[in-house]
C-alpha cells in the first residue's frame, strides 16, 4: 500500500463515528411533537471531510419513503449516462401503398417514463408525414421490455384509480391517467368535465351541480362512480361543486395499458384522418417487420430532475426497470434491477446490507436503508462525474419541487438540495446543505413510526442546525 493510501486508511479506522446525540434544537422539536428519539436516524457529513459530524441510530435499516429515489437516479445515471434516451418504435408488416398499410402497425416500447400525450402525438403525427393513413391489419403493442407480471395498482393503499399507483410498462403512454377538468360555467349554473385524453371507449356522465358554497376542499361533495368492462369504461360524476374554487383537475387511472394506448391511439389517429380496421393486441415485432418511424425520450438527465424535484412514483418505478433491462438485455424486473443495483454499489465500494429495494420509488412497505447507507451513499454521489446532474435534481428549499414551501425566507432559504419522503407512517429527507460557511454537506433525516407525520418541525430545526454550521 502507498503511504499516502495507509495514511489516509490510519485516519479513517482512528476517525470518531461522529457525534452520537441529536442537536439540542431537533431533539425539544421532537419531543413537542411525541416522537421519540428511538424513531429516528440522523446522519450530517461534509462532502470533503472524512467521518461523519453526526451519526445518530445511523446503522439501523428505516423506511426511507421517497428519498430511495436518489439510489435509483444515482445508479441510473452512472450505468445508463447523463445523455441516456429511451426510444419508441413504430413497424409496419406488410406493404404500404398509397396511404394504405395491408398489414399490422406495431408500436415497440422500451420503457420511456416521458411518453407525454403531445410526445406521443409526435409519433403518430410522423407516421402521417410519412405517408400511413389506413391500417388495414391491427395495431400490435410489444410491451416486451418489461416482465409482463400482473400489477396491483390496488395492493398498496386500497386506490387503485390514484395516478401514482399507476403500475410500470414497457409502452407507457401520458403515466396511464385521463386529466378531468372541472370547468365552472357561472351563466348557466353548470360545471363541465372535459377529459383529457379521452380515449375511444371511454364513456363520462356528467350529472354535477354548481353551488355558491365557500370552496374548501373541492372534491369533498363531488362523486366519482367508475365501471369498468371489457370492451370500455363509464365514467359517472354527481354531486356539488363550488363555483368559487375555479377551474380544477382530478387525475384518474380508469384502464388497463393496453386498453389505455389502444384508445388514445384510435382517438387521435382518427383526429389525424387516419384509419383502423383491425383489432389491439399484444404481441412482438415479426421478423418482417422494417421500423417506420421512432419518437425519442428527452434525455435521462430531464428525467431524473421530474423524478426527484416532484417524486414522480411512476417514472422512479420505469426508471428501476429499465435498469436491468438495458444492462441485463433481459425483461425489466425489480428483482433483476435490485440486484443490478447492489453489484454496482459492490463496485463502487459501498456495503449496504440493509439495503431492500422493491420497486426503487419509495411507495413501498419493504424498502429499507439506514441513514447512514443513505448518507454514504450521498458522500459518494459528490465525487461521481454525474455529481451536477445528480444535485440539481433535487428540490431547492425554498424555491422549486416538494420543498417550495418549505423554509421560505430563512437562512437556508436556497442554499439546500433536498429530496423529500412521506408515508403515513414516514418523514424523511436526504440530500445536502450549503452552510453559512461555505461547506457542502451531506444529510439524512428519517422519522420512522405512527408519528411520523408530525416530524417536519424537527426536520426543519436539522436542516437550520447543518446550515448554520453547527455540524462541523
Amino acid at each position: 500500500m502507498r503511504p499516502a493510501l495507509a495514511f489516509a486508511f490510519a485516519l479513517a479506522l482512528a476517525a470518531p463515528a461522529g457525534a452520537q446525540e441529536l442537536p439540542p434544537p431537533v431533539a425539544q422539536a421532537l419531543a413537542r411533537n411525541g416522537i421519540p428519539q428511538s424513531s429516528v436516524g440522523a446522519f450530517v457529513q461534509d462532502v470533503a471531510a472524512p467521518r461523519p459530524a453526526l451519526a445518530f441510530n445511523a446503522a439501523q435499516p428505516m423506511n426511507p419513503a421517497s428519498t430511495i429515489k436518489l439510489v435509483t437516479t444515482f445508479a441510473a445515471l452512472e450505468l445508463l449516462g447523463p445523455t441516456f434516451t429511451w426510444k419508441t418504435e413504430a413497424w409496419i408488416a406488410g406493404p404500404l401503398h398509397d396511404g394504405v398499410l395491408a398489414g399490422d402497425l406495431v408500436l415497440k416500447g422500451s420503457g420511456d417514463p416521458k411518453l407525454t400525450l403531445e410526445n406521443f402525438w409526435l409519433l403518430l403525427r410522423a407516421l402521417r408525414q410519412r405517408g400511413l393513413k389506413d391500417i388495414r391489419g391491427d395495431l400490435v403493442l410489444d410491451r416486451t421490455a418489461f416482465d409482463a407480471a400482473d400489477w396491483d395498482p390496488g395492493r398498496f393503499d386500497g386506490e387503485p384509480l390514484r395516478a401514482y399507483n399507476v403500475g410500470p410498462d414497457a409502452l407507457l403512454v401520458n403515466f396511464k391517467a385521463v386529466r378531468f377538468m372541472f370547468v365552472p360555467e357561472i351563466e348557466h349554473g353548470t360545471v363541465r368535465v372535459i377529459p383529457e385524453p379521452k380515449p375511444a371507449q371511454l364513456t363520462v356522465t356528467n350529472n354535477v351541480r354548481l353551488t355558491a358554497a365557500p370552496c374548501g376542499d373541492w372534491r369533498a361533495n363531488l362523486r366519482m362512480d367508475v365501471q369498468n368492462g371489457a370492451t370500455g369504461a363509464r365514467v359517472a360524476f354527481s354531486g356539488t361543486m363550488p363555483s368559487a374554487c375555479g377551474e380544477r383537475v382530478w387525475n384518474v387511472a380508469l384502464l388497463s395499458h393496453p386498453a389505455y394506448v389502444a384508445g388514445v391511439f384510435r382517438t387521435l389517429w382518427e383526429e389525424m384522418g387516419g384509419t383502423l380496421a383491425g383489432t389491439v393486441r399484444d404481441g412482438a415485432v415479426p421478423a418482417n417487420a422494417r421500423l417506420f418511424a421512432t419518437q425519442e425520450s428527452p434525455p435521462l438527465t430531464e428525467v431524473v430532475r421530474d423524478i426527484n424535484k416532484f417524486s414522480n412514483n411512476v417514472m422512479a418505478r420505469q426508471l428501476f426497470l429499465t435498469l436491468s433491462a438495458e444492462l441485463l438485455r433481459l425483461p425489466g424486473r425489480n428483482d433483476r434491477s435490485a440486484r443490478t443495483v447492489a453489484s454496482w454499489l459492490a463496485q463502487k465500494g459501498l456495503e449496504l446490507p440493509e439495503l431492500v429495494m422493491e420497486n426503487g420509488s419509495g411507495l413501498s412497505r419493504i424498502e429499507r436503508i439506514s441513514a447512514g447507507g443513505m448518507g454514504r451513499l450521498l458522500v459518494a454521489a459528490y465525487q461521481s462525474s454525474v455529481m451536477p446532474e445528480f444535485v440539481s435534481s433535487m428540490p431547492l428549499v425554498a424555491y422549486d419541487g416538494t420543498m417550495r414551501k418549505r423554509l421560505k425566507f430563512e437562512s437556508v432559504a436556497g442554499q439546500a438540495h433536498i429530496k423529500t419522503g412521506s408515508l403515513a407512517d414516514v418523514r424523511s429527507i436526504a440530500g445536502y446543505v450549503l452552510d453559512r460557511n461555505g461547506r457542502r454537506h451531506a444529510v439524512v433525516f428519517f422519522v420512522n413510526g405512527p408519528n411520523a407525520n408530525a416530524g417536519q418541525p424537527a426536520i426543519d430545526a436539522f436542516l437550520r442546525w447543518v446550515y448554520e454550521g453547527a455540524g462541523q
